[in-house]
Formats: C-alpha cells, sequence, structure tokens
C-alpha cells in the first residue's frame, strides 16, 4: 500500500514535469521576484509587522478550512473580505512609495543587498560612546536611534541619507552647533549611519515631565511605537 502510494506521487511529479511549459517556469519566476521585492520592501518598515499578522491571519483561514470549522470560516471569510479594503488604507503609504519608485529606482539599487554584520554593530556602538562621551562634555545635544528589529524607513525618508561607516568625529561633526543636519536624529542601521536631520514622532503622553524639550519628547514617541534604541 506505501510502495503504490509512492508510486502514484511520483508519477504524478513526473506528469507535472513532463506537461510544463516556458510559459509556467516563467509565470512562476514572476511571482517568485514579486513576492521577493515585495517582502525586501516591506520588513524595512513599520508595517512589517502588519504583514506579519496578515500572514497569521490566513494561516488559521486555511486551518479552519482545512478542519471545516464553518462557524470559523463565516467570521473570517467576512472579515478577509473587510480586511482587504483595510489593508489598502493602512498600506498606503508603502503601496505610495513603492509606485514612485518603481519608475525612478535603477536596477543596481534594486540588486544591491547588504547583510547584517555584528563586527559593524559593535563599532558603531563603541563610535556613538565615544562621540557621546565628547558631546555631554561639551553640552550638546545629540539624538541618536538605532534601528532594531522593527524598520525605520518611513523616519530616514524625512531625513538626509548619508550612508556611511560609524564613527565618532563623523557624529560630532552631525551635532556641532548650527551644523546644517544638527536639528533632527541620526538613524544607525545595521551599524552604519543611514541618514542624519530625520523627523521622529512626538510623544502624545500628558504626564511627561514639561522641563524635558522636543528631543527628548521625540525620542519617547519613537520609543513607544517600535524597539528602536
Amino acid at each position: 500500500m506505501k510502495t503504490s502510494w509512492i508510486a502514484d506521487s511520483l508519477n504524478g511529479i513526473i506528469h507535472i514535469i513532463q506537461t510544463i511549459s516556458w510559459a509556467d517556469i516563467v509565470d512562476i519566476l514572476l511571482v517568485a521576484v514579486i513576492l521577493y521585492y515585495a517582502y525586501r520592501f516591506v520588513r524595512y518598515r513599520r508595517a512589517g509587522r502588519l504583514a506579519t499578522g496578515v500572514i497569521m491571519f490566513i494561516l488559521v483561514l486555511v486551518l479552519c478550512e482545512l478542519f471545516g470549522m464553518r462557524t470559523m470560516q463565516y467570521i473570517f471569510r467576512n472579515i478577509f473580505q473587510v480586511g482587504i479594503v483595510a489593508l489598502l488604507i493602512l498600506f498606503q503609504p508603502e503601496l505610495r512609495s513603492a509606485l514612485e519608485k518603481m519608475g525612478t529606482g535603477s536596477i543596481k539599487g534594486i540588486m544591491n543587498i547588504s547583510d547584517k554584520n555584528g563586527e559593524t554593530m559593535l563599532l558603531a556602538i563603541r563610535e556613538t560612546v565615544i562621540a557621546v562621551g565628547e558631546l555631554a562634555a561639551s553640552k550638546t545635544g545629540a539624538l541618536i536611534v538605532f534601528e532594531r528589529n522593527t524598520k525605520l524607513g518611513e523616519i530616514a525618508a524625512t531625513g538626509t541619507v548619508i550612508d556611511a561607516q560609524t564613527g565618532s568625529f563623523l557624529l560630532r561633526n552631525i551635532f556641532f552647533n548650527k551644523a546644517p543636519l544638527h536639528d533632527g536624529a541620526v538613524l544607525i542601521s545595521r551599524g552604519r549611519i543611514h541618514s542624519a536631520g530625520c523627523l521622529l514622532p512626538l510623544s502624545n503622553q500628558n504626564d511627561i515631565n514639561r522641563d524635558l524639550g522636543t528631543r527628548h519628547r521625540a525620542a519617547l514617541g519613537l520609543s513607544e511605537s517600535c524597539d528602536a534604541v
């Protein structure tokens, strides 16, 4: 019985391979490319967490279908129908940004992939500690954001892209009084200074000490909305 099932499965796979056409191959490759770049685009934004929730929702719906849970199917199907419209609204900034970049992004930029490097991050931390110590000694304010799991593409878009190795001298130059980029936050992503002069969301808490300025409220506001340091 088991041998017969294996033979039938192998015959089915062979049949699929024999009947596949070039159009099918191109179709599969195009879908794979679209899904890959959709993943790359979403993972650098806070919507990545939302996308994870959507995937979990779809998995639960599939399980309900498999196990014949009719009541759950009815509930999830209705939620899913309304959810499509809700997703278009929630992902509106990401969809707009993606459509704008489709006509302006170069192939070289799209194909460029950089991996996380633990040594680069350790170097960035050491250099930041040195810079912060020297800034504190001169009573110079600074706002430095370390990106973690939640990607901050929207925050980076509000500043000026630098994409440089993190160094204490560079950080001190950025936050030097009256420097063009000193009024805003520096975003450090994957151990590199990604951008400077970034605008952060202010905290809406009413019980914050009134002696704290806009920089402090911005730091609190970002901490409330993501896991950045």
